[in-house]
């Protein structure tokens, strides 16, 4: 596998690369660490006329808190969210599955941006971003516009991102008091495996009851899938064992996996289960513990 003819640009400012998005037009493609889309490129699935890095953008870099909301540029890589004490104190949750994401190498190497714009379903940070209730903020020769993670994504490989635009930050709010979440997946062996199934769930627990719950699957559906039936069996119910079992059985029927060389549907609908009342109880565990 070989790559094809293309022309590198290595802009050194956010309006450069903008600008060079708008002219060279649909041949052109951004790159980011390159973890996704150089072995997309191998196989013949993407073929630009034009890659335009981003690695010289110090505007897309970094992790701060910015007007009350946690702001991580998309450049920053995965190992770097994994392991940001300002991370691990908003979003515990994206910490903990931008840490599961292949190797030590590609957790180096590899962008969250990448990560959300490859939009590829069994991505690990997406779903852990959709239950904290994350925004992303895009920009474009119009200007900047945010919006929900969980609205990004379009479809395998598709996202909201017009043709001139660029995924500038993800953009955490504060996680409401009584919160814990937790992220679980299963691959086929540990290190670069992707997720076979993945779950993510954040629960908000008052007086021993779910007062909110927000469950995202992963890998088991064309976009990452919030779970709403199991959201719904959750919220007002006791946060306990039984609550959860059933909320993971919900979760493992309205999810929507594929057969294929890791599992089949039914396999992956019985990981789902598992994995989602692995979560529960995990995230219950948690926000018991932030009250403490």
């Amino acid at each position: 596998m070989q790559l094809g003819d293309f022309t590198y640009h290595r802009p050194k400012s956010l309006p450069e690369a903008l600008a060079l998005s708008a002219r060279l037009g649909a041949g052109a493609m951004y790159l980011a660490g390159g973890t996704e889309a150089i072995p997309e490129m191998k196989r013949g699935r993407e073929r630009p006329e034009h890659l335009i890095s981003l690695r010289d953008l110090p505007e897309l870099r970094g992790i701060r808190e910015t007007d009350g909301r946690l702001e991580i540029g998309a450049m920053t890589s995965h190992g770097e969210v994994a392991d940001s004490p300002l991370v691990r104190r908003w979003a515990p949750v994206l910490a903990e599955a931008a840490g599961s994401v292949g190797s030590a190498q590609i957790r180096r190497q590899g962008t969250i941006g990448g990560n959300f714009c490859g939009a590829v379903p069994c991505a690990d940070t997406p779903p852990a971003a959709v239950v904290s209730g994350a925004t992303l903020r895009l920009l474009g020769p119009k200007g900047a516009r945010e919006t929900a993670a969980e609205t990004f994504f379009l479809g395998p490989r598709q996202n909201a991102l017009e043709i001139d635009e660029v995924l500038a930050a993800i953009l955490v709010p504060p996680p409401p008091a009584g919160s814990g979440a937790a992220y679980e997946r299963f691959g086929l062996r540990k290190g670069m495996a992707v997720a076979v199934a993945a779950v993510a769930a954040r629960l908000v627990v008052d007086g021993g009851a779910v007062r909110e719950a927000r469950v995202a699957l992963g890998a088991v559906a064309p976009v990452p899938l919030r779970a709403a039936r199991a959201e719904a069996a959750l919220t007002g119910g006791v946060a306990d064992g039984e609550t959860f079992a059933r909320a993971a059985t919900e979760a493992a029927a309205e999810c929507r996996p594929i057969s294929d060389i890791r599992g089949s549907i039914g396999y992956r609908r019985e990981l789902v289960r598992v994995l989602t009342l692995r979560a529960l109880l995990a995230a219950a565990r948690r926000a018991e513990g932030s009250r403490a």
